[in-house]
């Protein structure tokens, strides 16, 4: 009774459930369509589906909803096919779960996202619980708009993190067979969770010294994704790994020049407005995942002196390798990533996990409490969707 009491009381996997569902219907009794949930748009559409364009340019959700309703034939109305098509999971899953039925496609993917949101907060929450801190510190996850905003968006962050987070829990409990499995299938859904299997690799080889279980644990996340980039070059004539869709810009060579060029080529008014959220929600937390990362380096360093006095943070752990493969990351994203508010929120994901994780382990209570405040970030998203009048 103590158990379904506990599952029943309020819970950030269900409240956020709840929420996006409602939130996504009500977008699609605002809009009159479902249709709307893949927000389509008029330049990349088939003409028999103009008449449910969202805009003119629609956003990343039209590319899933292509490739479940067409598969490799919806190649002409993708801004780059094989970058589109490499993230092939969820629209595979949106194909199979709709039974064919076009008018059921729509529904389907908001399932499969609503279902992956659920369990990623859920295991989030029994990450954090284990290290003795408070479930509720999810919810700047779950409500964030790289994830609760892409469900509602039809974008695979939902699901490729959900599985990340499935493979971290089963890293904890070092399953490592299905940790890989669960690691490919969302380097399918998004390519770059391919950095998780990337930094347990180097920690299976470096922090345990298991050599043989690194090399065949990264092997079996990576193969998939390798094979499945051999089917793109063979039916698409390209390979999908990119910087992104139509008008993306290489990764920088210099720190955080992709933030920079907002200034220097988008001019100092859109620097003014942009500025100030990619700094609060995006660079302090990488400013701040770097200089721990460098704290536990040193004293790492000290611990192969000698002994450290009782208390002491235990050094460099496999959370601060994850910190690190994430927070190195942010510093040569694209300028076409960081020039778009909701790219960079959605490319942030994999950070935000990595903090909180690290937060949690380390009794960082003043961080957990900051990391809720990405929920807001959603609200870019829910603006956007009521701020124009529908049609």
């Amino acid at each position: 009774m103590r158990s379904l009491s506990r599952w029943l009381s309020p819970r950030p996997w269900w409240l956020a459930t709840l929420l996006c569902l409602g939130y996504a219907l009500a977008v699609v009794a605002y809009r009159g369509d479902a249709l709307a949930l893949v927000t389509l748009g008029r330049d990349y559409a088939p003409p028999e589906l103009w008449p449910a364009a969202y805009s003119a340019e629609g956003y990343d959700g039209q590319s899933v909803y292509y490739l479940a309703r067409y598969g490799f034939a919806a190649a002409p109305y993708l801004d780059v096919p094989a970058y589109r098509a490499q993230r092939i999971l969820l629209p595979a899953a949106g194909a199979l779960l709709s039974l064919g039925q076009v008018a059921l496609l729509p529904w389907a993917l908001l399932a499969i996202n609503v279902l992956a949101l659920a369990a990623g907060t859920a295991l989030l929450e029994d990450l954090l619980r284990g290290w003795r801190v408070s479930g509720w510190y999810a919810a700047g996850y779950a409500f964030a708009c790289g994830v609760f905003g892409a469900a509602r968006l039809t974008t695979t962050e939902t699901l490729a993190y959900a599985l990340v987070l499935g493979g971290l829990w089963l890293a904890q409990h070092q399953r490592w067979g299905w940790c890989a499995l669960l690691f490919a299938l969302a380097a399918l859904a998004k390519e770059m969770t391919l950095l998780f299997p990337a930094a347990y690799t180097l920690i299976l080889l470096v922090q345990q010294r298991r050599p043989r279980l690194a090399l065949a644990f990264g092997a079996a996340a990576a193969l998939p994704f390798a094979l499945w980039q051999g089917v793109l070059y063979a039916r698409l004539g390209a390979f999908g790994v990119g910087s992104g869709g139509d008008q993306a810009t290489a990764f920088e060579a210099l720190p955080l020049m992709g933030f920079v060029r907002i200034l220097t080529e988008g001019g100092s008014a859109i620097f003014a407005v942009l500025a100030p959220l990619i700094v609060v929600f995006v660079l302090l937390p990488t400013a701040w995942a770097l200089w721990r990362c460098g704290r536990d380096w040193q004293q790492q360093r000290a611990m192969q002196r000698g002994p450290l006095p009782p208390g002491t943070y235990p050094g460099w752990t496999p959370g601060t390798t994850l910190l690190a493969a994430n927070a190195l990351l942010m510093l040569f994203v694209p300028f076409s990533t960081y020039r778009e508010l909701l790219g960079i929120f959605r490319f942030i994901v994999g950070l935000q996990i990595a903090v909180i994780l690290y937060a949690a382990e380390r009794r960082q209570r003043r961080v957990l409490r900051y990391s809720t405040l990405w929920f807001t970030t959603s609200f870019l998203v829910i603006f956007s969707d009521f701020a124009t009048p529908p049609g």
